[in-house]
């Protein structure tokens, strides 16, 4: 019981096209661009309380393009530029064939997550600009949001059943679930 009354929701957000803008395989720390909206959107989900995490399709290290490390310099860089608004970062190194659990829209991510923290997923979220992102959301049962900036508008006319926001960026987004009550 004690654990229930200690987890707090959390925000799941995609990366690319996200947070940061799609590079097409981001391969060094010299090429990540942070969208200027990216730092208020995280402290207003902070001040809601939220938990929040990345979770990121990463399957350039599977294809060669970097290593492992690279990215993880990324994401390093990510934090210190971000404050630490960050809670924790999740990816799934596979290719897309590969057959893992852990690729969106598939849960392993989330779990792992999940796992390692108190989360109330009933009242989670899962951001990003892509369909599969939307279909992570609704696997997991949480609330959906599409962002309109990277991939967001011609994957809007993808999916299959509507998110519960379509944002025009994650500010917006922000905003948007942060004003409603939880």
């Amino acid at each position: 019981m004690t654990e229930t009354l200690q987890s707090r929701p959390a925000i799941f957000l995609d990366r690319d096209g996200t947070i940061i803008e799609d590079k097409d395989y981001l391969a060094t720390v010299d090429n990540l661009e942070i969208f200027p909206f990216t730092e208020e959107a995280l402290r207003l989900f902070k001040a809601a309380g939220y938990q929040v995490f990345v979770l990121t399709n990463q399957s350039g290290i599977a294809r060669g393009f970097f290593p492992e490390a690279t990215m993880q310099s990324i994401h390093d860089a990510m934090l210190e530029r971000l404050s630490g608004l960050i809670d924790a970062f999740y990816f799934c190194p596979h290719a897309p064939d590969d057959g893992c659990d852990c690729r969106k829209p598939n849960l392993g991510m989330m779990n792992n997550a999940a796992n390692n923290r108190a989360i109330d997923m009933a009242n989670s979220w899962m951001i990003g600009d892509k369909k599969i992102d939307v279909e992570t959301g609704f696997n997991a049962g949480i609330g959906t949001a599409l962002v309109m900036t990277g991939y967001g508008e011609s994957e809007l006319s993808y999916l299959n059943r509507m998110p519960d926001i379509v944002a025009q960026d994650l500010l917006d987004a922000a905003r948007q679930i942060c004003a409603r009550e939880t």
